[in-house]
């Protein structure tokens, strides 16, 4: 086909469509699959209830049901798949409801409703905290993570990083609903965790090859943000009185309707660094945003900071400016979660 055709917009929409189609055709028989996968758990366990007199019975039920399904289908039905299909069940029984059709018994109403690949599965079940697990699942369906980018968010302790900042209420909205952004505070992390730059903890770089590694990685780093951010300007000039400044990174979120605004800093966060991006924030509200926007975010991403510091130097019910340390490698999750641990054992 001739490059003329393939601009034409006609047959454009035409192809469109088809890989359209194409898609969904996966999708329909992946979430089969899923289902099925699910249906043979449920099965798995009724008859190992029936057989529970019998020592032994679980093991050998999986043994001979894996040849079965190995000689009738081929690849995939080892004992440890068919045991994984047993502990979906187990994982997912209490969950949303789906009926199926099955020609050999009536419709059956499950509790259960799945939305993502057996991958995603068999990584979820691998997250032992219940509320942990929620959280990364409907993440994943949200905002459409492929498996890798779940596996990236799970080794970055996401969940673990906006549960720190969370009373338990929210820390429950999180599992429950994934992260919604209702006001400014629910979109900063505290530290951000930025390893796909490619930069060795506590190594020496300017702040200028730091920004630079993050427009290189820019894909990346909307992800690490989160949800509805869009990418706007770099170094962006704004002057007065016959004076510049520059902005290092300049973004949008689409559902907070505002402007968010990021100076990167080497080493420990000063007061004056905060002063600027007051400056800065004052500036983006009075004129660049529109009357229908709410007002504009300030984030400082810096390598170390007081906390006394920021608390003294912003005003009291802040919620525009925010200081946040990030890491260029990826945390101890242990660290992280004993963290949480002292937090929630607080009264």
């Amino acid at each position: 086909m001739t490059n003329e055709l393939l601009n034409n917009d006609f047959f454009k929409k035409a192809i469109e469509l088809l890989q359209l189609a194409r898609k969904r055709v996966v999708y329909s028989v992946n979430q089969t699959m899923v289902q099925s996968y699910f249906l043979i758990g449920k099965m798995i366990i009724n008859e190992e209830q029936q057989g529970k007199n019998r020592a032994g019975y679980g093991k050998h039920l999986l043994k001979e049901l894996s040849k079965v399904l190995t000689k009738e289908f081929g690849k995939g039905f080892s004992v440890t798949n068919i045991q994984q299909m047993r502990n979906f069940y187990l994982n997912y029984q209490k969950q949303q409801t789906l009926s199926v059709n099955l020609s050999f018994e009536k419709q059956q109403t499950l509790s259960v409703k799945f939305e993502l690949s057996w991958s995603h599965y068999l990584k979820l079940m691998r997250i032992d905290n219940e509320n942990e697990r929620s959280f990364y699942e409907v993440e994943s369906v949200k905002c459409n993570w492929s498996i890798r980018e779940l596996q990236r968010q799970y080794d970055s302790a996401l969940y673990t990083r906006l549960a720190l900042s969370r009373d338990k209420k929210k820390v429950k909205e999180l599992a429950n609903k994934g992260l919604i952004l209702e006001k400014p505070k629910d979109a900063i992390k505290d530290p951000y965790i930025l390893e796909f730059i490619g930069l060795p903890e506590n190594s020496t770089y300017s702040e200028t090859e730091l920004e630079q590694k993050i427009i290189d990685k820019l894909e990346h780093f909307l992800l690490e943000l989160g949800t509805g951010f869009t990418f706007v300007a770099r170094q962006k000039r704004i002057s007065f009185d016959d004076k510049h400044f520059r902005i290092d990174l300049v973004f949008y979120n689409r559902i907070l309707k505002c402007f968010v605004l990021i100076d990167l800093k080497i080493g420990e966060l000063r007061h004056q660094d905060i002063g600027q991006m007051q400056m800065y924030v004052n500036y983006y509200d009075r004129k660049v945003k529109l009357e229908d926007e709410n007002k504009t975010i300030g984030i400082i991403l810096c390598q170390n900071k007081s906390e006394a510091v920021v608390e003294f130097t912003l005003p009291e019910n802040n919620e525009q400016i925010f200081a946040s340390k990030y890491k260029t490698v990826l945390p101890s999750k242990a660290e992280l979660k004993s963290l949480l641990d002292e937090k929630n054992s607080q009264p």
